[in-house]
Protein backbone atom coordinates (compact mmCIF):
# COMPACT_ATOMS: atom_id res chain seq x y z
CA UNK A 1 0.00 0.00 0.00
CA UNK A 2 2.82 2.50 0.72
CA UNK A 3 3.72 1.94 -2.91
CA UNK A 4 0.64 3.13 -4.28
CA UNK A 5 1.08 5.53 -1.89
CA UNK A 6 4.30 6.72 -2.98
CA UNK A 7 4.31 6.13 -6.48
CA UNK A 8 0.89 8.72 -6.75
CA UNK A 9 2.99 10.87 -4.49
CA UNK A 10 5.90 11.07 -6.91
CA UNK A 11 3.34 11.42 -9.92
CA UNK A 12 1.97 14.58 -8.50
CA UNK A 13 5.29 16.19 -7.48
CA UNK A 14 6.16 15.76 -11.61
CA UNK A 15 3.02 17.18 -12.65
CA UNK A 16 3.34 19.97 -10.14
CA UNK A 17 6.82 20.22 -11.16
CA UNK A 18 6.07 20.19 -15.25
CA UNK A 19 3.23 23.01 -14.71
CA UNK A 20 5.54 25.20 -13.00
CA UNK A 21 8.15 24.83 -15.67
CA UNK A 22 5.95 25.82 -18.15
CA UNK A 23 4.93 28.88 -16.29
CA UNK A 24 8.80 29.58 -15.75
CA UNK A 25 9.23 28.81 -19.46
CA UNK A 26 6.43 30.85 -20.91
CA UNK A 27 7.57 34.28 -18.32
CA UNK A 28 11.37 33.78 -19.69
CA UNK A 29 10.04 33.38 -23.20
CA UNK A 30 7.78 36.58 -22.60
CA UNK A 31 4.47 34.75 -23.12
CA UNK A 32 6.15 34.16 -27.08
CA UNK A 33 5.65 30.98 -28.09
CA UNK A 34 9.08 29.27 -28.99
CA UNK A 35 10.40 25.55 -28.83
CA UNK A 36 11.32 25.97 -25.15
CA UNK A 37 7.70 26.65 -24.70
CA UNK A 38 6.68 23.79 -26.89
CA UNK A 39 8.95 21.47 -25.01
CA UNK A 40 7.72 22.47 -21.38
CA UNK A 41 4.23 21.87 -22.97
CA UNK A 42 4.29 18.72 -24.38
CA UNK A 43 6.69 17.45 -20.85
CA UNK A 44 3.45 18.97 -19.20
CA UNK A 45 0.93 16.83 -20.65
CA UNK A 46 3.41 13.58 -20.31
CA UNK A 47 3.50 14.28 -17.04
CA UNK A 48 -0.43 15.11 -16.77
CA UNK A 49 -1.05 11.25 -18.73
CA UNK A 50 1.34 9.99 -16.23
CA UNK A 51 -0.64 11.38 -13.30
CA UNK A 52 -3.77 9.87 -14.58
CA UNK A 53 -2.43 6.83 -15.17
CA UNK A 54 -1.47 6.36 -11.40
CA UNK A 55 -4.35 7.67 -10.36
CA UNK A 56 -6.14 5.65 -12.02
CA UNK A 57 -4.02 2.34 -10.62
CA UNK A 58 -4.61 3.61 -6.92
CA UNK A 59 -8.75 4.28 -7.30
CA UNK A 60 -7.98 0.15 -8.41
CA UNK A 61 -6.04 -0.46 -5.63
CA UNK A 62 -8.47 0.97 -3.40
CA UNK A 63 -11.52 -0.69 -5.20
CA UNK A 64 -10.19 -4.27 -4.77
CA UNK A 65 -9.13 -3.63 -0.77
CA UNK A 66 -12.82 -2.38 -0.57
CA UNK A 67 -14.12 -5.59 -2.01
CA UNK A 68 -11.45 -7.44 -0.18
CA UNK A 69 -11.92 -5.94 3.06
CA UNK A 70 -16.17 -6.68 2.84
CA UNK A 71 -15.72 -10.10 1.62
CA UNK A 72 -13.37 -10.96 5.12
CA UNK A 73 -15.81 -9.06 7.26
CA UNK A 74 -19.19 -11.17 5.45
CA UNK A 75 -16.52 -14.52 5.92
CA UNK A 76 -16.14 -13.49 9.56
CA UNK A 77 -19.83 -12.36 10.52
CA UNK A 78 -21.68 -15.46 8.69
CA UNK A 79 -18.80 -18.15 9.89
CA UNK A 80 -19.57 -16.73 13.52
CA UNK A 81 -15.91 -14.73 14.08
CA UNK A 82 -17.21 -11.70 14.97
CA UNK A 83 -15.01 -9.30 17.26
CA UNK A 84 -17.84 -7.22 19.13
CA UNK A 85 -17.22 -3.95 20.60
CA UNK A 86 -17.34 -3.45 23.93
CA UNK A 87 -20.82 -3.66 25.42
CA UNK A 88 -22.28 -5.01 22.15
CA UNK A 89 -23.47 -8.75 21.64
CA UNK A 90 -21.88 -10.90 19.21
CA UNK A 91 -24.31 -13.46 18.91
CA UNK A 92 -26.71 -13.15 15.92
CA UNK A 93 -30.11 -15.15 15.56
CA UNK A 94 -28.95 -16.73 12.51
CA UNK A 95 -26.55 -20.04 12.44
CA UNK A 96 -23.11 -19.66 11.10
CA UNK A 97 -22.15 -20.67 7.76
CA UNK A 98 -19.01 -22.26 7.04
CA UNK A 99 -16.01 -20.24 5.20
CA UNK A 100 -15.86 -22.67 2.38
CA UNK A 101 -19.79 -22.92 1.82
CA UNK A 102 -19.79 -19.05 1.94
CA UNK A 103 -16.87 -18.97 -0.84
CA UNK A 104 -19.06 -21.19 -3.04
CA UNK A 105 -22.07 -19.55 -3.31
CA UNK A 106 -20.36 -16.49 -3.37
CA UNK A 107 -18.24 -18.10 -6.86
CA UNK A 108 -21.93 -19.09 -7.78
CA UNK A 109 -23.45 -15.67 -7.88
CA UNK A 110 -20.86 -13.68 -9.43
CA UNK A 111 -20.94 -16.22 -12.21
CA UNK A 112 -24.54 -15.56 -12.54
CA UNK A 113 -23.92 -11.97 -12.63
CA UNK A 114 -21.29 -12.67 -15.12
CA UNK A 115 -23.51 -14.65 -17.12
CA UNK A 116 -25.78 -11.98 -16.80
CA UNK A 117 -23.91 -9.15 -17.88
CA UNK A 118 -22.87 -10.67 -21.03
CA UNK A 119 -26.54 -11.34 -22.26
CA UNK A 120 -26.65 -15.18 -22.23
CA UNK A 121 -28.72 -15.00 -18.70
CA UNK A 122 -31.90 -15.33 -21.18
CA UNK A 123 -32.34 -19.03 -20.75
CA UNK A 124 -30.31 -20.07 -17.95
CA UNK A 125 -33.24 -20.62 -15.68
CA UNK A 126 -34.18 -23.76 -18.01
CA UNK A 127 -30.83 -24.98 -19.23
CA UNK A 128 -28.19 -27.17 -17.89
CA UNK A 129 -25.37 -24.84 -16.27
CA UNK A 130 -22.61 -24.75 -18.21
CA UNK A 131 -20.82 -23.59 -15.80
CA UNK A 132 -18.55 -25.94 -13.03
CA UNK A 133 -19.38 -23.40 -10.07
CA UNK A 134 -23.09 -23.56 -11.28
CA UNK A 135 -23.28 -27.37 -10.52
CA UNK A 136 -23.17 -25.86 -6.69
CA UNK A 137 -26.29 -27.11 -4.65
CA UNK A 138 -26.96 -24.24 -2.62
CA UNK A 139 -29.36 -26.06 0.05
CA UNK A 140 -27.75 -26.54 2.83
CA UNK A 141 -27.17 -30.07 4.38
CA UNK A 142 -28.58 -28.64 7.56
CA UNK A 143 -31.82 -27.59 5.38
CA UNK A 144 -32.52 -31.16 4.82
CA UNK A 145 -32.75 -32.20 8.31
CA UNK A 146 -35.60 -30.16 9.15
Amino acid sequence: MEGVADSLNNAYQDFVAAAANVLQTKQNAGAQKTTATDAALENFKQKWESFKIVCDQSEEFVESMKQRIGSECLVDEASGHVAGKPGQATTTDLPPISAVRLEQMSKSVRWLVMELQHGSGTGAANSAPSHPSAAFDARFSEDAAQ
